[in-house]
This record gives structure tokens, sequence and C-alpha cells, in this order.
């Protein structure tokens, strides 16, 4: 009796979410705010504001707006490495249906390929600019992981990056217009978006502090880029969506080669210690 009364309740809480759960806050007419776009809005936003604070901080020599110039190109230049990323993944369906690769709504950006087209478009930006890139790369760092948290609150109103299905008392069912919602109708899955956006505010606090230590110049970056990997490697098991390269699914190959490279830098480089005095 007690189990039927909470499979009940759990199907009813479940219910109530479903109904919730919409990638459109408002529409009037054919205009219409969605959550994938205003969590890019604030993301880069909350992000400059706190870049700015931390270049203040470290006395660098760039300016508000320089930053917010940064903040603006990053963010364009990731969305564009990200879609590109994901469509030569899934070429098979976009080259069948070239209508529906600028139609970003419907989902589909690869963080890592976003990362690379940032990252790119942000050291071409900073080589125009007299400021230390890996002590500038330092003090953004934290705001991309931050960012991210954003991002994959709007993958959860979205409906997509979504998970594969559960039996867990948390799993989500999703409508049945969104991505999730269609390739499982009905079907409680992992809220995996919200796993990785937990673990990303976790590592967004921890850089955080970091940040306040003393070290080398481009430390904070590569333990970004480090720390990112693990947490999505941690996850990607319960994503229904990856992108495979061969019989591996793409993002642990990504991370693998992030945590190498990155956490190859760090150790040979010694970036945790102080930086020497001159």
């Amino acid at each position: 009796m007690c189990y039927t009364l909470a499979a009940a309740r759990l199907e009813l809480n479940r219910s109530k979410l479903r109904n919730t759960l919409s990638p459109v806050i408002v529409q009037i007419g054919p205009l219409a705010l969605r959550w994938y776009g205003l969590m890019y809005v604030t993301a880069v936003l909350v992000g400059v504001w706190l870049a700015t604070r931390e270049a203040e901080r470290k006395k660098l020599p760039i300016t508000p707006d320089e930053i917010m110039n940064f903040g603006l190109v990053v963010m364009f230049a990731g969305i564009l490495g990200g879609r590109i990323y994901y469509v030569i993944f899934n070429w098979d369906f976009y080259g069948q249906n070239l209508w529906e690769i600028p139609q970003l709504w419907n989902g589909g950006l690869a963080i890592h390929g976003g990362l690379v087209g940032g990252v790119l478009a942000g050291f071409i930006y900073l080589r125009r600019h007299p400021v230390p890139t890996f002590s500038f790369a330092d003090a953004v760092a934290p705001s991309i992981m931050l960012g991210q948290v954003f991002g994959r609150f709007g993958n959860f109103m979205n409906g997509d990056a979504h998970g594969v299905p559960t039996n867990l008392p948390w799993g989500v069912v999703f409508p049945a217009a969104s991505i999730a919602g269609r390739q499982y109708p009905g079907m409680a899955i992992h809220p995996v978006m919200l796993y990785e956006l937990a673990l990303n505010l976790v590592w967004f606090l921890i850089l955080r502090r970091l940040r306040l230590t003393h070290h080398k110049p481009g430390y904070i970056f590569c333990l970004y880029f480090v720390l990112y990997s693990i947490g999505r490697a941690a996850v990607s098991g319960f994503r229904a969506d990856s992108l495979w390269f061969g019989p591996v699914r793409a993002a642990y190959v990504a991370s693998a080669a992030l945590i190498l490279i990155f956490g190859g830098v760090i150790v040979a480089k010694r970036l945790w210690e102080a930086e020497p005095a001159r």
C-alpha cells in the first residue's frame, strides 16, 4: 500500500514537472523569449562581471569594455565551433537536411567544439591587446565554468543534451515536444544536464578559491580543462545523445586528450607553484 502511494505521488510530481518544463519563457505572436538564449546572455553578463573584477584585482591592463568585447567574441565563436563540431559528427543527417544546420533552438551544440572555437577566438583577440595572455586566461576561466552552469540549465529546460531511461526516483519525464520527449516518450530519464550543472558548479567554486593562491600564470586556465573533462567523462555514460568516435564516445576521447594535454602542462611547468620573484 505504502509503495503504491509513493509511486502515485512520484508520478504526480513528474507530471507537474513535465507540464512546467518548456523551452519558451514567454511568447508574443511570432516572438519568443527562450531559456536557451537567456542562459547564454546571462552567462556572458555574469561572466564578464566576474572577469572584470578579477582583472582589476590582478591589475591587468584591460578595460571593462574590452572584456565585454572579449566575452561576445568568445561566445559567438564558441557557438559556431560547437555547431560545426556537432554537424560534422552528424553529417549523415545534416548532409541531407542542410536547412536544419542553423536551427540552434532545436539543440545540437557540442561543448568540445565550442571550447576549441572559443579558445582560438579568445587568443586571437588577446594578441591585439597588451595584456598578459595566461594571466588573463586565469581570470576568465572560472567565468567560463560558471557559464556552463547556466548553459546546462538551458539544456534542461530545452529538453536536449539528455540522458537515458532510468527507474531512479529523480528521473524526469520530458514534454513530448522536446528532443528528449520525442526519443523517450512518457519515459523517465536521467536529468544528466543537472548532473553536469552540479559538477560544474563545484568546479567553479574550486577555481574561484584557487585563484587567490600564489601560482604561475596559466594554472587556473589549465586546471579548468582538467576539471571539466573529468566531470564530462563522469556523466557521459548517462547521455543518450552522445557523439561517437568509432566504437567510443567522442566525449571520452576529447576528455582524455584534454586531461593529458593540460594536466601534462600543469605537471611539466609545475604551475601550482608560486611564480619566481624577479
